[in-house]
């Protein structure tokens, strides 16, 4: 009977260190892919704040010719770097499947002082 349940035992600290891993690897994944996406968010709104008077960015007047074929090479520009953060964020997925990853575990220890007194 010590065997069975030693082996139980065993099992599930195996299983759980396993899923750790697992929840270990998706966290990371997770903040990787939110940091790829706020830098190209990020340098979308640089773009746009540094360079969107040129093609009316800020105003709700009627866009004129040149403004208008400004405005479809920005889009244009800002698909494009849109599909290639995603491409990338999927590379990073793929990537991902070649690592153990183990997220370091806070501890906290806490002195224990003896009671003076009688006891």
């Amino acid at each position: 009977m010590d065997e069975s349940f030693l082996k139980k035992s065993l099992d599930y600290r195996s299983t759980r260190e396993e899923r750790y891993k697992e929840l270990s690897k998706d966290k990371l994944f997770k903040v990787a892919v939110k940091k790829i996406q706020t830098t190209m968010i990020g340098a979308l709104s640089t773009l746009e704040e540094s360079f969107g008077f040129l093609w009316g960015f800020d105003n709700n007047l009627e866009k004129t010719e040149d403004q208008k074929k400004l405005l479809d090479i920005y889009e244009d520009a800002r698909a494009k770097i849109l599909d290639r953060g995603n491409t990338q964020i999927r590379n990073l997925e793929s990537e991902f499947v070649n690592y153990d990853i183990v997220r370091k575990k806070h501890y906290i220890n806490l002195p224990i002082a003896k009671k003076t007194g009688d006891n």
